[in-house]
């Protein structure tokens, strides 16, 4: 995906500090942090544990330069499982269009669904959203879909409205507030370790990058 964001967006890596490797519980977790140039904040998450049984990748595009939806990637293969997450938030400040992304969500429908359940972030999560859960073999298909539907995200950057860069991150700041005061796996694991004021400073300032300059 980074990949696929260099060939649109110039990206400037950003110093995480001592958030760069971590290890919680047993799992070691390394972080980046990238702005791209007139589209915004990226951070990518991976982590790897019980002796290379688990490895999960998070990858997140805030687009606080751009009127488009935030972008949240979710990938874990465990014991033969292949999960995969692609989700939209609307943080937009005007109405915009996914039907391109929607288009490849459909091409893909025959792909074992994975229900997610009810959450308290589902009236701000974009109805294009998906979520798949196969096996290894089933990796190959995830990997097509996950790179369909980044592409056709980022060929919104195209058509959506340049937009001040603090009216969206108030309209992103929903969603991460929401995660802090809410919990979850990987917040819970991260107040565990460091508290709530570091762990809130790794999400605000890393991860979607919703701090105010």
């Amino acid at each position: 995906m980074l990949d696929i964001l260099k060939q649109k967006f110039t990206l400037q890596k950003k110093d995480v500090g001592d958030f760069s490797k971590i290890k919680v519980k047993g799992m070691h977790f390394t972080i980046e942090q990238y702005y791209a140039k007139g589209l915004g904040n990226v951070s990518f998450m991976q982590a790897k544990g019980f002796f290379g049984l688990m490895k999960m990748d998070t990858f997140i595009v805030n687009p606080i330069e751009r009127d488009m939806p935030l972008f949240s990637y979710d990938r874990v293969h465990a014991m033969g499982n292949d999960t995969l997450i692609l989700e939209l938030y609307d943080t937009c400040l005007s109405s915009v269009s996914l039907d391109a992304v929607s288009k490849v969500k459909e091409e893909h429908k025959q792909l074992s669904e994975h229900d997610l359940g009810s959450h308290w972030y589902d009236s701000i999560k974009c109805k294009e959203s998906t979520a798949k859960k196969g096996k290894k073999k089933d990796t190959p298909s995830f990997d097509k879909l996950a790179e369909q539907y980044f592409s056709a995200y980022i060929e919104l950057a195209k058509c959506a409205k340049a937009c001040e860069a603090d009216k969206k991150k108030e309209k992103a700041s929903v969603y991460v507030e929401g995660l802090l005061s809410h919990g979850g796996p990987s917040t819970d694991i991260f107040k565990q370790h460091y508290g709530e004021e570091k762990t809130a400073d790794l999400f605000r300032n890393i991860l979607f990058g919703i701090v105010k300059e």
